[in-house]
């Protein structure tokens, strides 16, 4: 009899969760129930499980609503109905057609009308829904007439009085307004809660046509959905026999291509493979991976193939991904085993720069109908949730301030204060609207529509009302389309190269850069900033306490400085036995034999997968059992525990101790939820290794490249300096040199006009397209006929130097500027046919000080680009020590002054620590470490530059700082303000610094680790 109920997916609207809403259906002994969220279907595939494993019959549809009015709810008949209504929805989401106010064409569907919109004719389909407080109305001539059409409408949106001030609170946020200032209109009755259903019956026992139009419409409702088969695409080509053939050909074709010599294990793995893909009905989904591959090769784009994926040899073969799984003896099970019922998971990157493209083949080639991109519930966030309660109530810009900005212990211990904690509190894990996943496209065979309503976000893919979780439990398994900037650096340097020195290189020929001595020496250095992943302060760090100087070595670093792994232990571990292989002793030859090449240690998932095989003697398929189940990725607890009696029952079969088999148990437990994909480690390898391959032979290209890119892990400065360190001359931006981005001639670099924070785009993008139609730029005069540019802009170009190729000094070109303006604005600035000769003035030569360019660049670019930051200290003492000699200095205390390049927050129980990275006077990186003890009494105070006293710790190779004093330096006075003494130390205060934060606990000493080194009888 409940024909109309709202959970929270009603966005700032209902206030209970779908498991709430059928927990109390069941309390309350209802057979029946229906979910009608407004205009969503985001809720009803969880509402049919939850009602089916309570008994209840599930009914669904949609509250359609247009700008708060509600127009009709919907209820589906049998599955087409739900795809009618969400077909309704979708095109006026993504389309912008009108929904109709009444008699909507959906034959599959009952419609039920409000009092206050009856149609003046209704359809066979069509009902109107009549409240209990709306029955004293039916004694109208106009309504008695229309009872045989009538049917109990009682919604339900909330429980409990608590949660009816909630909804308010909820409609005052979606609304922009206070609660008090809500209309009767704005929010829903204070009627619309469960109660007994024999209650409800008895409020309409006067008209029992009501009550059996109701149980019709309950009767004839049906919604069964069979979550077990797929949804994607089926076939790529028009069968599933002609999809396994066209597959077996690229397979054996690019056997073939990637194993010129015949390798027979190569070609049984194919077979193999092949045969599970067959079984599993997979071939259509290799395809269409396999045909977004081939129009991104035909586009001459870079893309990398990476995680799971790349264990299969068949993905390898077809050119999905760039990994030799017999190289890295990746397991294909881990990828795709019979007990897997769903698709695989390809996941695919792309440059940031063309994603879009791929995505808009991909749209017009599989249809709009059948393609959209997962959505995403996006939750209240703590500090969004107390904003946003804190404006409904009322409260002002400051206190909201206080209530976002500070922990609760620090709020006032006012009622309504108070109130916003409780009703915020509520409001925990409610979602507050619906996004667009960041990657995971769905092709389906049906139309996309039989699943979904979609909707259009700003982004202009249309998404599905639900998340990936809900897309995996119906049989619609994604593609990960993703973008990094790294790959677009990699493509923009080998572009870059062939047309500054006309070098064609063929990156994604892997063999050369993974084993180049050069590349080696410089990994094993960690000299790596701009490379994709291997360039953070943490990652070289590892690298240099690794010595790390071939591809395997790099893969498992990739590996092991994942946050769960270095978590476990397992970094720690790693670190100590790569150096020092002869202090331990494997503790069971089978983790010599299969685990060697990393110590014995599980560093990777498919470790999981190998001990469960070869110590445990299980199947390849069972111990990916495992691995998911413990990676949390796992259903079944009984699938687990059903793995775990078997692993044991065969392990005493094949003879280990049992105290034996517990251990290895044990390290299963330990690591299987922190262990990383070895594929996806390997494919991040590959593309590092792309990258430091153009940094180590093609420096300069490669950084100019990497600062278009928008960098990585720092700021442009660092990028920048990372190119002076390479050799190259670094140049201010000029209209007649400069591209919108950082161009190179030679070794000249010249900073990009996109770089100059306050030049408005149009203008940046303007400059050298008119240069290009219509040659330089001959003059200041010239330039203003040319670019409608005002004086503010114009004096920024000025005061960057963009004009120093007319020789004139910048007060000169002021002055200049101003008499070229004077009067005209920049719309009215034109060149004439008929030139009057330029009239030239003579003023006087100022003596400027060379320091008031460096002052000018921090101002408009953020960084010193004529002299470095040390060059502008009130100081001329450089330290005791240089990064480069730190190594000599184990245990000493040393005193330094470096530039502040970044720092990393880390959370201890003694308070806030930081990592710092720093450059030195030579230009070469250092790291330190500053305890809570010593940041109380000598805190960072923003970018700059400081003097450092501290304690040198070498480990394994790695020198790091335990900061014991620090003070910043102060700049010289800014020459520019000789006579304002507050704005000659204001520039300096403009340098930047990178601050990350992470919310990691400190990493696990050697004694907690508890991983045996000694062998085990």
């Amino acid at each position: 009899m409940f024909l109309n109920c709202h959970s929270y997916h009603s966005l700032r609207y209902g206030t209970i969760s779908i498991e709430n809403l059928v927990r109390k259906a069941v309390d309350l002994n209802i057979r029946t129930l229906a979910l009608t969220d407004i205009n969503t279907v985001t809720g009803i595939y969880d509402f049919y499980k939850l009602c089916e494993e309570n008994h209840i019959k599930p009914i669904v549809g949609v509250d359609v609503r247009v700008e708060n009015e509600q127009y009709y709810i919907c209820l589906a008949r049998n599955a087409i109905g739900i795809a009618e209504t969400n077909r309704l929805l979708t095109d006026h989401n993504c389309e912008g057609i009108e929904i109709p106010k009444t008699n909507p064409s959906l034959e599959n569907t009952f419609v039920i009308y409000p009092l206050k919109n009856i149609p003046e004719k209704l359809l066979e389909y069509e009902f109107i829904g009549i409240r209990e407080n709306e029955l004293n109305l039916l004694v109208r001539p106009e309504l008695k007439k229309l009872i045989d059409k009538m049917v109990i409408l009682h919604p339900i949106t909330f429980n409990g009085t608590e949660e009816y001030e909630l909804h308010k609170i909820l409609r005052a946020i979606d609304g922009n307004t206070l609660i008090s200032k809500l209309s009767e209109n704005d929010h829903c009755q204070s009627t619309e809660i469960f109660f007994d259903k024999k209650k409800l019956l008895s409020a309409y026992k006067l008209y029992p046509q009501i009550i059996e139009n109701t149980k019709y419409l309950v009767n004839n409702c049906s919604f069964d959905f069979d979550f077990s088969t797929p949804k994607n695409k089926k076939h790529f080509t028009d069968s599933r026999e002609n999809d396994f053939k066209l597959l077996k050909e690229l397979a054996y074709e690019g056997l073939e291509r990637r194993y010129p010599d015949g390798d027979t294990d190569a070609k049984a793995r194919v077979e193999k493979e092949l045969g599970v893909i067959d079984q599993l009905n997979f071939c259509g989904y290799f395809l269409i991976t396999w045909d977004i591959i081939q129009y991104s090769n035909r586009m001459g784009f870079m893309h990398v193939g990476r995680g799971s994926g790349a264990n299969s040899i068949v993905s390898y073969c077809i050119g999905i991904t760039d990994i030799c799984p017999l190289e890295l003896d990746l397991y294909f099970e881990r990828f795709l085993n019979l007990n897997r019922k769903t698709p695989p998971d390809f996941d695919i990157d792309w440059s940031w720069q063309t994603r879009d493209i791929i995505l808009e083949y991909i749209f017009k080639k599989y249809g709009k109908d059948h393609v959209a991109f997962c959505g995403t519930n996006v939750e209240f966030k703590y500090r969004s949730i107390f904003r946003e309660v804190g404006k409904a109530f009322g409260l002002p810009k400051d206190e909201l301030d206080i209530l976002a900005g500070r922990p609760m212990d620090q709020h006032d211990n006012n009622s309504v204060f108070r109130a916003v904690h409780h009703y915020g509190k509520m409001l925990e894990k409610y979602p507050n609207q619906r996004s667009m996943h960041s990657c995971g496209i769905l092709i389906s065979e049906e139309p996309i529509t039989y699943y979904s309503a979609l909707e259009m976000p700003p982004k202009g893919f249309p998404i599905v009302q639900f998340d990936m979780h809900t897309a995996e439990a119906i049989g619609l398994e994604k593609f990960d389309i993703l973008s990094q900037r790294g790959l677009g650096t990699i493509k923009d340097a080998v572009d870059l190269i062939r047309e500054k020195r006309g070098i064609t290189i063929d990156i994604k020929d892997t063999t050369l850069s993974k084993n180049e001595a050069r590349c080696n020496e410089f990994l094993s250095i960690g000299k790596t900033i701009g490379c994709f992943y291997i360039e953070s302060p943490a990652m070289r760090g590892l690298l240099r306490r690794l010595k790390c100087e071939n591809y395997k070595v790099l893969v498992a670093a990739s590996s092991i400085i994942r946050p769960g792994v270095a978590q476990s232990g397992m970094m720690r571990e790693y670190i100590f036995r790569h150096n020092n292989p002869d202090k331990f002793e494997y503790f069971h030859e089978v983790f010599e034999k299969e685990l060697g090449e990393t110590y014995g240690i599980m560093v990777y998932q498919e470790d999981v997968i190998k001990i469960a095989l070869h110590f445990g003697g299980l199947s390849a398929p069972d111990g990916d059992v495992l691995r998911r189940a413990m990676s949390g990725k796992g259903r079944s607890l009984s699938a687990l525990q059903k793995v775990k009696d078997h692993f044991f029952e065969s392990c005493k079969e094949l003879g280990h101790p049992e105290q034996l088999s517990k251990e290895v148990y044990r390290q299963i437990e330990s690591f299987a939820g922190y262990s990383f994909c070895k594929a996806h480690s390997a494919s991040y390898a590959v593309e590092s290794y792309q990258s430091l391959y153009l940094k180590v032979y093609y420096p300069i290209e490669f950084m100019v490249c990497a600062i278009n890119n928008g960098g990585g892990f720092y700021r442009t400065e660092v990028y920048v300096h990372e190119a002076k360190m390479s050799g190259a001359t670094i140049c201010n931006p000029c209209v007649n040199l400069s591209e919108l981005q950082t161009t190179v001639y030679g070794n000249d670099v010249y900073l990009g006009l996109m770089h100059i924070e306050k030049l408005e785009g149009k203008i940046a993008q303007m400059i050298p397209e008119e240069r290009k139609n219509n040659g330089d730029y001959t003059c200041l005069e010239d330039f203003v006929k040319r670019i409608p540019i005002g004086i503010e802009t114009l004096q920024i170009l000025i005061f960057i130097g963009a004009f120093r190729f007319t020789g004139k000094q910048k007060h000169e070109l002021l002055i200049e500027a101003r008499f070229l303006m004077a009067g005209n604005r920049p719309d009215n600035m034109q060149l004439t046919l008929l030139d009057e000769p330029k009239k030239e003035y003579q003023l006087p030569k100022i003596q400027r000080d060379p320091f008031e360019d460096a002052f000018d660049e921090i101002e408009i670019l953020g960084f010193p680009v004529s002299f470095s930051p040390f060059d502008l200290l009130q100081t001329r003492y450089r330290g005791t020590v240089m990064a480069k000699e730190l190594t000599k200095f184990h245990k000493s205390q040393v005193k330094m002054l470096a530039y502040l390049i970044s720092r990393k927050h880390v959370p201890t129980k003694r308070g806030a620590m930081f990592f710092g990275t720093w450059i030195d006077a030579g230009g070469e990186y250092f790291d330190t470490a500053h305890f809570p003890n010593c940041l109380e009494e000598y805190p960072f105070q923003g970018g700059g530059c400081y003097l450092l006293l501290g304690t040198v710790e070498v480990d394994f190779h790695f020198p790091t700082i335990t900061i014991h004093k620090m003070a910043k330096m102060p700049f010289i006075p800014d020459p520019r303000y000789s006579m304002d003494q507050y704005r000659s130390l204001e520039t300096a205060r403009l340098l930047q610094e990178d601050v990350s934060m992470t919310q990691r606990k400190p990493y696990p000493q050697e004694q907690e680790i508890g991983l045996p080194r000694q062998k085990m009888k």
